[in-house]
């Protein structure tokens, strides 16, 4: 095996100055809901905000004076750019970053906030490896990988060592799966320290790449999927990173997004962190298959928090719909003068707060003498929420609810 724990520690000792030592923290409440013994791993408070900080500071600290003079590229939508672009600029190392026109804004800005030259090309990330390829033709850049490659691994693995570390106890790791690297790393870490601890893998549904071949989950076809957890979009693991998954890794389970979902919004609202989808995938494991955990203790990774506002706006408003926090209301009523104040005293009065509220003659299929009344309510949850219909109905006013 190319990776072995002794350079790991060797990983650990060059980048320790250059990282920071994430928190392995227990958490009450998630223990609570989950019935497990739960332990976080807080990779998203790496300074750019991912696991990635470790493996692309283990590989450029590798790198020969001659490569860095030639100045290093890599391609990424997202996390492994800012890592590599981070490392670069401490080092002043000049660095190239080829990212996708579909990366995200935010992380377009950070990887250049961090000194990096960002060439965006095309559409797919597929398309950008075309780019990259032609700069370092043209140029000679040395190309930092993303998980393929021995000193990459065995900076993502410095996580395992800590993780055992800080609490030898756990019987359990659990650890999202891209490309490979990640799982890698910590799995020859974890098993050099405890032999006997069970190694989960975890991959979105849309991208179950490893565990079509692990654990025999159904194959997807070739088109691209839209998912939550892109960090872990990856077609295909790596050369170096597929052997030590079938030698060192128990099993790969798959997650669909409604449970990273849920794992992101537990995460805020319990632990005050934010996840990005690939860094809740673990927890949405355990949120899933909760039988399978129950009573064990759980290391589990949060490998960032890199998640556009956008996006977690909408999967937190997702989750007050999905608890009965936020619900839709509709309400027939006659569109005369005086008929909407009712309702809305009713609801007060109920202790309802009101956050939307549509007035509908024109296009519902009504009569012209009524209204549907669309109104979009916040409660504490789905009781609240039926006793605010049961007040609508104790007036007189019959409630459909939409959502």
């Amino acid at each position: 095996m190319q990776v072995t724990p002794e350079a790991i520690r060797v990983a650990a000792e060059a980048i320790g100055p250059h990282t920071v030592r994430t928190p392995l923290s227990h958490s009450r409440t998630i223990s609570a809901i989950t019935g497990a013994e739960v332990c976080i791993k807080f990779e998203n408070l790496q300074f750019t905000g991912s696991f990635k900080d470790r493996g692309a500071a283990n590989h450029l600290y590798n790198l020969s004076q001659a490569d860095r003079d030639r100045g290093i590229i890599a391609v990424s939508a997202g996390n492994h750019a800012q890592g590599v672009a981070y490392s670069a600029q401490r080092l002043g190392v000049q660095t190239t970053i080829v990212m996708p026109e579909s990366a995200p804004f935010t992380k377009v800005v950070n990887t250049r906030a961090l000194g990096a030259n960002v060439v965006q090309a095309g559409a797919t990330f597929a398309e950008a490896r075309v780019k990259l390829n032609e700069l370092i033709t043209e140029h000679g850049y040395s190309y930092v990988p993303p998980f393929d490659d021995v000193s990459v691994i065995a900076g993502q693995g410095t996580i395992g060592f800590e993780m055992l570390a800080d609490q030898p106890h756990l019987d359990v790791l659990l650890v999202p799966i891209g490309g490979g690297g990640l799982i890698s790393g910590i799995a020859v870490a974890a098993r050099s320290v405890k032999p006997d601890i069970e190694i989960i893998g975890v991959q979105s549904a849309g991208y179950p790449t490893v565990a079509t071949a692990v654990s025999g989950y159904p194959a997807v076809g070739d088109e691209p999927v839209e998912t939550l957890a892109d960090g872990i979009a990856v077609k295909a693991p790596g050369a170096l990173t597929m052997p030590i998954i079938e030698q060192l890794v128990d099993d790969v389970v798959v997650v669909p997004e409604e449970a990273i979902e849920r794992a992101i919004t537990l995460y805020l609202e319990v632990e005050k962190t934010v996840a990005e989808g690939a860094g809740a995938a673990t927890l949405a494991a355990v949120l899933e298959d909760r039988d399978r955990f129950a009573g064990r203790r759980l290391g589990v990774v949060l490998s960032g928090g890199n998640i556009d506002i956008r996006v977690l706006a909408a999967v937190l408003m997702r989750g007050l719909v999905r608890t009965d926090r936020v619900s839709t209301l509709r309400m027939k009523i006659g569109d005369t003068p005086g008929r909407l104040a009712p309702l809305i005293g009713a609801l007060a009065d109920a202790g309802a707060n009101i956050v939307e509220i549509d007035h509908r003659r024109i296009f519902d299929p009504i009569s012209a003498r009524n209204a549907n009344i669309d109104v979009v309510i916040e409660t504490r949850d789905g009781r609240h929420r039926d006793d605010v219909i049961a007040a609508l109905n104790a007036i007189g006013q019959s409630v459909e609810l939409l959502f």
